[in-house]
């Protein structure tokens, strides 16, 4: 049954007649139609790590210290991802549980993503 993998794979890149869209190119697409709930999650998820990442730099570079900047950190990351999903993608809210769950969805794990690189960051820069 060789030939039956191939044929699932072939099925598995074509959707009524086209050529299914990867999830990144339907993620910097503006109203992109997302016919798994998972798969946009996903994308949330590791915009949210790449935001902590590019921050955490910043944050590191740029001496910041303290509440301030986890206060900053958190409503650049809750902010840029409401207006993405909600401005950018034009979704429903409620399909995946409100505004709140898509606001929290991988957020501590970015939270905790930016403070290891803030911490590495400052210290390597900003320690003798």
């Amino acid at each position: 049954p060789t030939g039956g993998g191939q044929r699932r794979k072939e099925e598995s890149h074509l959707v009524n007649g086209g050529v299914k869209q990867s999830t990144w190119s339907k993620a910097f697409n503006s109203n992109a139609v997302w016919e798994e709930k998972d798969e946009f999650l996903d994308v949330i998820y590791w915009l949210r790590q790449i935001i902590a990442i590019i921050l955490g730099v910043m944050w590191g570079v740029a001496p910041l210290k303290g509440f301030l900047g986890i206060a900053i950190f958190c409503i650049i990351n809750a902010g840029v991802l409401y207006v993405y999903f909600s401005s950018f993608q034009q979704i429903d809210e409620e399909e995946y549980g409100g505004t709140w769950e898509l606001t929290k969805e991988g957020f501590m794990t970015s939270f905790a993503l930016f403070l290891v690189v803030w911490i590495i960051f400052y210290t390597a820069l900003h320690f003798d």
